[in-house]
């Protein structure tokens, strides 16, 4: 708890000092250090300030002082220890002090640091997490955490998204600015790649003016060393009070030794440790002296901000900055001074401020540098150099870039062809088992038609979603999906779109929840709410059991071609769609195209295969929960209600077949089989899943669209994988058929014998559920990234409105024409 929490006559025992610069310096010279005992003596009349006994002296602390003090009374302790036999009743001042040690070695360290840099696998590497990397921007878009222990010290890791800098500029960069400066993380570790300090050292100068408590990680310092290059990194330290640890976080290198140095720093006990001041000239000290004087004046500034840090803020025009100071008293006054020096500084130097600071970073980062680094003589990027002049080719970019999405399509039927088959074989074998050994009755029913004829009609596909996610991590992890934004920006830009736009589009074929996450690395807020808008468009791979499904089943020559289309015509949808929404929708101008192009790196198996396992077990856990809840549902749905007199209808005319002794065996076999069949038709057209079709029918007959695909699409709005477990449930569960639900699909007839499903009924049903109603857990993200519900309602309107059209187009032109 707080210090300010605490009554009068109360005690407890310190156990960490929050708060910087002067404050945090002025209170330990105090006494407020940890395992001290402190005592509420009085409050003045006003509450305010509060009278307190230390160290056999009373000191006068206000409230805001005090609840940057944290403390153990007896009542936490208590709490705290565990209900054992060996407990005290009354804990003596030993085992306080001793539960206030522990409570003071709880160490909160927040990973800061460039997009590629290795925050997510030092963060692996230090917690034993499998968290996702890759080699591209927007891996991370929210923050991570893990508790771990070392030598005594429980460590609070979080892992923020990455960031070039702490301005104003971007979500995530205001995401991580407010961990820091809100979230008070005891220590920071920025996690800087060995291989490009002077871009990477600009957010540590951020880090300098805001006075935060920081140990720098050098990663990638095997790259550093193979290019021949040096780094006195313990005299660069000293220059910016910063200690140095060379780390390599994929093979644990320096990890340890990195949190002894944040135990040194955390500990008060590190020799490097120190606050600096960087140097910005006369003219925009001046004015930071200014505008700092006018701060010192107002009471209300919390006293763990740097005035500093706040003053350069102002002074940068950060719109942040200026609406926290807008709510004090003597805003108007803060707010003329400094706008009268930032406009000194703008004729000084003859541009605006923020470029003014942005230099003088820059030349302390080089003047720093120039002392302590010098450059290899081998070029460590070479081969990047070499591979970005095929795949970036104005001529050969695209066609590499289209033959590998065609062949990872290709690959996805091909390679999941037999182990699909397999599955396939083993979720009949268990229907089968499952039908002779038991009863008949509804819990017969349940397992064989509801539990193994849903789930296992989804599940057959694991094969084909494990192939897609090994070339989606190849892109990842080698660098090439930030290639293929470069490589189509100037394409997305003439759409209405952003070249960044086009990895969250990417990543859409994995999941689109990560996926419009992920449009947090988008500057502008309009470009980043249409890209958000046409993100479901991008085939996920939710959709992709019901893509191999009908492909498989109506196009068997053209599997990879069709299923290529499918994903090139959601691209396409999502280009259109979005400079629609560019031209009436969400009107704004966009930012400049900046993206880092990291140089390739081999992939490793390991990395691959935990990311193949993780998407994997995803999966699965899916089967086990809402694919199997909703197969039961569905199952219900179709199961009841039972009409007593129709099921004794079918009895007794099974039965006068069975005693029909003029009937040969086979075709006394053949006549209770069809019984049987009509019996289940019936069953599920007088269901309450088959009324719910019905009811819709009206709406999908012009798609071509029979009762039973239009309760599967009504399913499928919860979780695309339901449409295949759906149709497993209305279309098998025949005692006498055993044949697979491809079969039953090619097989399914009207009452006048024309076929349900021609290739133009598959084909709009395909496009009808590559465009309509994003899944509820996208439906959600949406809502939550563009904080309104408005686009999320949006969102599924317009999908579902556009699905009927385009498969309305298609089904009519194919059946008309063709």
């Amino acid at each position: 708890m707080k210090l300010s929490e605490l009554k009068r006559g109360e005690k407890g025992i310190i156990t960490k000092v929050l708060g910087r610069g002067a404050f945090r310096r002025r209170i330990i010279e105090m006494g407020f250090i940890k395992g001290k005992e402190v005592e509420v003596i009085t409050e003045a009349p006003l509450k305010d300030p509060t009278e307190y006994k230390l160290m056999d002296y009373e000191v006068s602390l206000r409230k805001s002082e005090a609840e940057l003090i944290e403390i153990i009374t007896l009542e936490e302790a208590n709490l705290q220890l565990p209900e054992t036999e060996n407990r005290p009743l009354v804990l003596n001042e030993e085992a306080l002090q001793s539960l206030a040690d522990e409570q003071s070695k709880i160490i909160r360290v927040a990973l800061v640091g460039n997009p590629n840099s290795g925050k997510t696998s030092l963060f692996n590497a230090a917690s034993g997490t499998h968290e996702r990397v890759g080699n591209y921007s927007g891996v991370t878009v929210d923050a991570k955490k893990m508790k771990f222990k070392y030598k005594g010290y429980a460590f609070h890791l979080m892992d923020l998204p990455g960031t070039y800098s702490l301005s104003a500029y971007s979500p995530e960069e205001l995401y991580v600015r407010k961990q820091i400066v809100e979230g008070t993380p005891d220590v920071i570790i920025n996690v800087m790649p060995a291989s490009n300090l002077e871009r990477n050292l600009y957010l540590t100068t951020q880090l300098i003016d805001m006075d935060a408590i920081t140990v720098i990680a050098l990663n990638m310092y095997d790259e550093l060393e193979k290019s021949g290059a040096t780094f006195d990194h313990q005299r660069f330290a000293e220059m910016i009070g910063y200690p140095i640890v060379p780390t390599v976080a994929k093979s644990g290198r320096g990890i340890p030794e990195l949190f002894d140095q944040v135990i040194e720093v955390y500990e008060r006990r590190s020799p490097v440790a120190r606050h600096i001041h960087i140097n910005y000239g006369e003219e925009i000290e001046t004015g930071i002296d200014h505008v700092k004087k006018q701060l010192r004046e107002e009471k209300q500034i919390g006293l763990d901000t740097s005035l500093r840090y706040l003053s350069i803020l102002l002074l940068e025009g950060d719109p942040v900055a200026e609406k926290t100071v807008a709510k004090f008293p003597s805003a108007k006054k803060i707010l003329n001074e400094r706008d009268i020096h930032a406009q000194y500084i703008r004729d000084d130097f003859r541009e605006d401020v923020e470029t003014a600071f942005a230099d003088a970073r820059y030349g302390f980062i080089d003047g720093a540098l120039k002392q302590t680094y010098k450059e290899g003589k081998r070029d460590t990027l070479k081969i990047t150099h070499w591979i970005d002049r095929v795949v970036t080719d104005r001529f050969w970019g695209y066609p590499i870039f289209f033959l590998f999405m065609f062949l990872m399509f290709e690959c996805t039927f091909m390679l999941g062809k037999y182990p699909t088959q397999w599955i396939e074989s083993l979720v009949r074998f268990c229907s089968r088992l499952l039908d002779v050994h038991l009863n008949s009755g509804p819990f017969r029913d349940l397992l064989i038609d509801g539990i193994i004829g849903g789930v296992g009609s989804v599940i057959v596909f694991l094969p084909n979603i494990v192939i897609l996610y090994l070339f989606i991590s190849f892109m990842e992890d080698t660098g090439y999906m930030a290639r293929a934004a470069f490589i189509m920006d100037k394409f997305m830009q003439k759409m209405g779109l952003h070249g960044k736009s086009f990895i969250p589009l990417i990543m859409g074929f994995g999941c689109n929840v990560p996926a419009i996450m992920s449009t947090r690395i988008i500057e502008s807020r309009n470009t980043r709410i249409i890209t958000i808008l046409v993100n479901s468009l991008m085939s996920c791979s939710a959709r992709l059991p019901v893509y191999i499904l009908f492909v498989g089943t109506f196009f068997p020559k053209q599997e990879g071609l069709v299923l290529f289309g499918l994903y090139l015509t959601g691209i396409g949808l999502a280009v259109g769609m979005s400079r629609l929404f560019k031209k009436f929708l969400v009107r704004g101008e966009d930012l400049p195209f900046v993206m880092e192009l990291p140089p390739y790196r081999l992939p490793t198996w390991k990395a691959m295969s935990r990311h193949i396992w993780d998407r994997s077990s995803q999966y699965l856990k899916k089967m086990g929960g809402i694919i199997l809840i909703a197969s039961i549902v569905v199952w219900f749905l179709e199961y009841y209600p039972q009409n007593a007199e129709r099921n004794q209808y079918y009895e007794n005319q099974i039965t006068a077949v069975m005693n029909d002794s003029r009937l040969m065996p086979e075709e006394s076999h053949r006549l209770i089989s069809d019984l049987n069949k009509q019996h289940k038709e019936e069953q599920k057209e007088n269901s309450y899943i088959g009324k719910i079709g019905q009811t819709i029918e009206p709406l999908m007959r012009p798609l071509g669209f029979d009762w039973k695909l239009g309760a599967s699409l009504v399913s499928g709005m919860a979780a695309k994988e339901i449409i295949v477990s759906t149709l497993g449930i209305l279309y098998t569960g025949d005692d006498e058929d055993t044949g697979s639900l491809k079969q039953h699909l090619q097989n399914e007839r009207y009452l006048d014998g024309s076929v349900v499903y021609s290739p133009w009924v598959a084909g709009s049903f395909l496009l009808f559920v590559l465009i309509y109603f994003p899944c509820l857990a996208t439906v959600a993200a949406i809502k939550n990234e563009t904080r309104s519900w408005k686009w999320a309602l949006f969102s599924v309107l317009y999908t579902t409105a556009l699905a009927w059209l385009v498969a309305f187009g298609v089904y009519r032109i194919g059946t008309t024409l063709l």
